[in-house]
This record gives structure tokens, sequence and C-alpha cells, in this order.
């Protein structure tokens, strides 16, 4: 397939992509039914710029104003949140790839990167000019644009978090043992059916999910910590939605949302990372020692050719 039709493709298929989750994350909408706590459609936007490169924007900006159109919004104020939804990511592309930021997160710095450019600073924008579209459009007063905005920043942020990870591993080819394999099935289960215990117990248990995160990372790193970040935020924002999280009133049950969501996600993101650069480094050590054999046994066969040489004369008979 030529350029030009496979990047069409590729634009109508996050357009689609956009649009679809952003229905399963409406469903989970806490504030005037727009804004949730963790939009899907962000952190696929990101991974996407990311992968295929800012060439795919059109996608990301017709699955938003599809998704704002749908929600009874006029044309202006749908236009205004779409260029607020589509900025946002491509601040994240610019900022990330401005500072060296590499897709398979397995450096530290790609992480922090991740976290402080693409997701806290970049949805920065997303949050602001939706909030001012929603007041200028009569959807919410002065008194509700400071909670908008946080649910909002927040919700996409934590979607780039918690998704950009996972959608940036699913490329790779991953090879792993059958016993592996096995291990990783069993950590899976165990923690969709530890999350959606934990995640209605009130915030008292919410901590038994951070030994099978730790798990993921130091065995799997984002291969399976990100799977697994995934599944456990999606059981919290469930159970806020249904209101099992927390008994608390809706600002301070945002407010445990989120710091679990972020722990779970920054907890995967870097350990995952610096488990990654200590494999790596190790491997680097394996391969120079096996170099330093190399040149060793090298240098001794020559020494032993050498002072062969110098026992037995060139042209000499064999004795």
């Amino acid at each position: 397939m030529n350029a030009a039709p496979r990047t069409a493709v590729t634009i109508a298929a996050v357009a689609l992509a956009y649009y679809a989750t952003a229905q399963v994350g409406l469903v989970l909408a806490l504030v005037e039914g727009q804004v949730t706590p963790l939009w899907l459609p962000t952190g696929i936007s990101v991974a996407a710029l990311l992968l295929r490169g800012r060439g795919i924007w059109p996608g990301i900006a017709l699955g938003a104003f599809a998704t704002n159109m749908t929600l009874g919004a006029g044309v202006w104020p749908a236009l205004v949140i779409t260029a607020g939804n589509t900025a946002a990511p491509l601040v994240a592309w610019y900022l990330l790839n401005r500072f060296g930021f590499r897709p398979a997160i397995d450096r530290l710095k790609d992480a922090l990167l991740l976290v402080f450019l693409g997701a806290l600073g970049a949805m920065l924008v997303s949050a602001a000019v939706g909030a001012v579209a929603l007041r200028l459009g009569g959807v919410i007063g002065w008194h509700d644009f400071p909670a908008v905005v946080s649910v909002w920043w927040t919700g996409d942020a934590m979607g780039v978090l918690v998704f950009t990870p996972l959608l940036l591993t699913l490329p790779r080819r991953w090879t792993a043992a059958p016993r592996r394999l096995v291990e990783g099935g069993v950590l899976l289960l165990v923690t969709a059916g530890l999350a959606s215990v934990v995640t209605v117990s009130g915030s008292r248990l919410l901590f038994l999910v951070f030994p099978m995160l730790i798990w993921a990372a130091l065995r799997f790193q984002h291969a399976l910590a990100a799977p697994c970040a995934v599944i456990i935020s999606v059981a919290a924002v469930m159970a806020a939605a249904g209101g099992h999280f927390s008994t608390e009133a809706l600002p301070a049950t945002m407010i445990v949302l989120q710091a679990f969501n972020g722990t779970v996600a920054l907890t995967g993101l870097i350990l995952s990372a610096i488990t990654s650069e200590r494999n790596q480094a190790r491997q680097a050590i394996e391969r120079a020692c096996e170099q330093l054999a190399e040149t060793v046994a090298r240098y001794q066969e020559e020494g032993v050719r050498t002072r062969l040489g110098r026992v037995v004369p060139p042209g000499s008979p064999a004795s």
C-alpha cells in the first residue's frame, strides 16, 4: 500500500478508535455527563502520534468533533473543544520528541518525560480550552470552572499515563518460554480478580494490588505492567462511577481516585523503566565480559604461537 492510502487508513482508524473509546469513557463521566476521570482517547491519540507521526492528527480532530457533536453541544463549542483535544496530544508529541523520548520507555528518562511533559504538562491545554468552551456554551457556571478543569486535566493525564504505555508496547514481538507465558497469564487473572474486589472495599484494601503491579514490572516490565495498570485503573473508575469506590463526596472521591490511579501508573512506569535499564546494563556487562574473554584467548593463542616460533625456527624439521 502506498504512503497516502496508508496514511488515510491510519487517520480513519484513529478517528474510529477515538470515537469508540470516547463513548466508553463518557459512561463513566462524573461532571455534567461530559468530563470523565479516565479519558481513553487521549492515551490513544498520544500513542498514535508517537508511532505514526504528526500526519495522523486529522484522525484525532475527526474523532473529537464527532464525539462532541453527539453530546448535543453547538457547532462552535464543539469546534473549540475539538481544537483543544487535538492540540494537547500534538503538544505532548512535540515535547516528547524535543527531549528525546523513546517509545520503548526503557529508560527512567522516558518514564519521567511521559509523566511530566506528555501527561501532566501537555494535557493542561485540553483542560483549559475545554472548560472555557463549556462555560461559554452555558453548560457550566463559573463556580464549576475549577472543578471541571481539574477533572478534565486529570482525566486526560490519566489516559496518557495508563493507556499510552500499553499501546506503545503492543506492536513489539514478545517471545517467552511456555512457563513464562503461564506465569504472565496467572498474574493478569489474579490482578483482575483482586482489583475487582479491593476497588469496592471503600479504599481500605487498595494497597493489595501493588504487589501484583511490582511483580509484573520486575518480571515482565511494560509487557505486563502496562496491562495490569489498565486493569486496576479501569476497575477503580468503574467502582467510582457506581458509587462503591468511596463513600465521600464527589471532590474527595475524585482526589482519592486520581491519587490512586496516578500512583498505580507511576509505579508501573518507573519500576518497569528502571528494571529495563538494569537489564540493559547487565547485558552490556555480559557482552563486554565475553569480548574481553575472546580478546584474552586470542592474545594467549598468539603468545603461544610466538613462543613456539622462537623455540622452533621456521623451516626447521619438527622434533
